[in-house]
């Protein structure tokens, strides 16, 4: 498993890549049920101090999927059928962020960047195992993808 950092430093391109298919944008996470099935939940993903994170209140079903199985897929949207201006996905372990000065940090990152996260959310680290981009030039579709060692 990796932080955004390591991916950044491993596969800077690709970095570049997700952090515009990402950032600021209504993305896809799917979580694990507590039955096994697959949940999917639209949220904004964030980028910060080399951290993806996401944040939620902590009734909301995702929290509880994550702290019960961090496993996770995050996938970012897709601006029309034709695949837009790329695909970029990745699957990971959240690990939920409860260091007061981490939390805090993270907590800053957002508010700056326009949202609004309320005290009582839950904070994630989403932990990076693989990722999958997906850009599409002349019908053609380009594949880069990059896993933890």
């Amino acid at each position: 498993m990796a932080t955004w950092q390591e991916f950044m430093a491993a596969a800077p391109e690709l970095a570049a890549f997700g952090t515009e298919r990402l950032e600021e944008k209504v993305a896809y996470l799917a979580t694990i049920r507590a039955d096994g099935g697959p949940r999917v939940h639209p949220l904004t993903p964030h980028i910060a101090r080399g951290c993806l994170f996401v944040y939620m209140d902590p009734t909301s079903p995702k929290a509880h999927d994550l702290q019960r199985d961090g496993r996770y897929a995050l996938h970012c949207s897709v601006e029309d059928t034709n695949g837009g201006k790329g695909e970029f996905g990745l699957r990971g372990q959240a690990e939920i962020i409860d260091d007061p000065t981490v939390r805090s940090t993270l907590f800053k990152a957002a508010k700056a960047a326009g949202y609004s996260p309320q005290d009582r959310y839950v904070f994630f680290e989403l932990g990076i195992e693989s990722v999958l981009a997906m850009t599409y030039e002349g019908g053609d579709a380009i594949q880069k993808s990059w896993k933890a060692d």
